[in-house]
């Protein structure tokens, strides 16, 4: 297949293009700047200059291709406190594949998230999130029209991935928190930190974004995750003992003021489980896990993601 992927540069992007031209398909990549395009064409993908604001170059690459997988979102405007603006943008980028697959029965695969499902339990691949203005669940809207593609003549899926991707190179959550824990001398986490994240390894969700264009069924939701939760009180802990720094439990109501935004998404409890996923797809994530690939060191050896 000839495959355009948004965000093909990107964190998991930059994994599953290789992935996907080793397993024999042609990719076109999104490409915002000079470098990322170099990079694509290095990697051997064709470069598409273009942002994800740019609904004409996003059309006419979407109609020219076999699947999209949309990995793309606004994440400098996000982390700068527009969640809002950026999730707005993500929907018309959306739209827009939509109305250049419908019909065609070719793959469309969004990348999501897991916030908002089922607090306080393992929440499964069928479980819906709760619809709100929250900036933790505003992007389940989005995911709920992709998955209303199937009507629509496409085989779309869903890739609820888990809040942290992790890996050498991850500037996202992980990354966030150790800058935050070397700023303010202590390694942090709300409450009783037994709240749980999953997690998966970027490679392994890469593959998983390949699997889906080459197999889901329409309307498929799936699950990346390697591990259903990880306590972020065992997460303060790791990145404690490699700062040399105290790990402290902060009160809610000193929350913002510790963590800034990100206090917004410490505290939930998203424990998922992936096994529908792998039953489906035969997806086996192989690489090391979360509390792991912290220990190795890399987050460490440089300075993490500004606070």
């Amino acid at each position: 297949m000839r495959i355009f992927v948004t965000g093909a540069s990107g964190w998991i992007g930059s994994a599953l293009v290789p992935q996907l031209i080793e397993a024999g398909h042609q990719v076109a990549g999104l490409a915002r700047s000079d470098a990322s395009a170099a990079a694509l064409t290095a990697a051997g993908a064709e470069a598409v200059r273009g942002t994800v604001d740019d609904l004409d170059v996003l059309r006419d690459a979407a109609a020219a291709s076999d699947g999209v997988i949309h990995l793309a979102f606004k994440h400098d405007t996000a982390f700068s406190g527009d969640f809002q603006g950026a999730a707005e943008a993500d929907r018309r980028a959306v739209d827009t594949f939509g109305e250049a697959l419908a019909g065609t029965d070719r793959p469309f695969v969004l990348a999501s998230g897991l916030a908002g499902l089922a607090p306080g339990r393992v929440a499964t691949e069928l479980d819906m999130p709760t619809h709100s203005d929250s900036p933790i669940t505003i992007r389940a809207v989005t995911a709920k029209e992709v998955l209303g593609f199937a009507s629509r003549g496409i085989r779309s899926s869903v890739v609820r991935l888990s809040p942290t991707c992790h890996g050498d190179g991850d500037n996202g959550f992980m990354a966030m928190l150790v800058a935050i824990a070397r700023a303010k001398g202590v390694s942090g986490y709300l409450g009783d930190g037994t709240n749980r994240w999953p997690a998966v390894h970027r490679i392994d969700a890469a593959q998983l974004f390949r699997l889906a264009a080459e197999q889901a069924p329409a309307g498929s939701v799936l699950h990346g995750v390697a591990e259903e939760g990880v306590a972020i009180r065992d997460v303060a802990e790791v990145i404690g003992r490699h700062l040399d720094v105290p790990v402290v439990s902060v009160a809610p109501e000193a929350a913002a003021e510790h963590f800034g935004w990100l206090a917004g998404f410490l505290g939930i409890d998203v424990p998922a489980s992936s096994n529908l996923t792998r039953e489906l797809l035969g997806w086996t994530p192989t690489h090391p896990g979360l509390l792991e690939d912290l220990d190795k060191g890399y987050y460490f050896t440089v300075p993490a993601a500004s606070a």
